[in-house]
């Protein structure tokens, strides 16, 4: 079960509940990994509702590795995902609105 309190998304993939986290390490490797812009440039997609497919992908496996995942990007491109990609969408916003919260603020 995620703690939300400790930034975590709770996520099914192919049928397995995964619990997803944005540590700082797997921050680093999220912000190395984006094609352009920052994490902050990330952020304001999100907010913007001008993410792409790309950033959802990239924040998935970021805090599914921060959640001790040992898996490859690669091998979510055909693993199934409860609720499809609007959950998809959702788990990753929340994810990144969590890893930025300031404590007793709200998702």
């Amino acid at each position: 079960m995620a703690n939300p309190w400790r930034g975590e998304v709770a996520l099914v993939i192919d049928g397995q509940s995964h619990v997803m986290r944005l540590t700082l390490g797997a921050l680093a490797e999220l912000e190395a990994g984006l094609d352009s812009g920052s994490l902050m440039a990330l952020v304001e997609r999100f907010e913007g509702g001008a993410f792409t497919t790309r950033d959802v992908l990239a924040l998935i496996v970021a805090g599914l590795r921060g959640g001790g995942w040992q898996g490859r990007s690669a091998d979510l491109l055909v693993a199934e995902i409860a609720g499809g990609p609007m959950a998809a969408a959702k788990a990753a916003a929340e994810l990144l609105a969590r890893a930025f919260m300031l404590p007793g603020e709200e998702a």
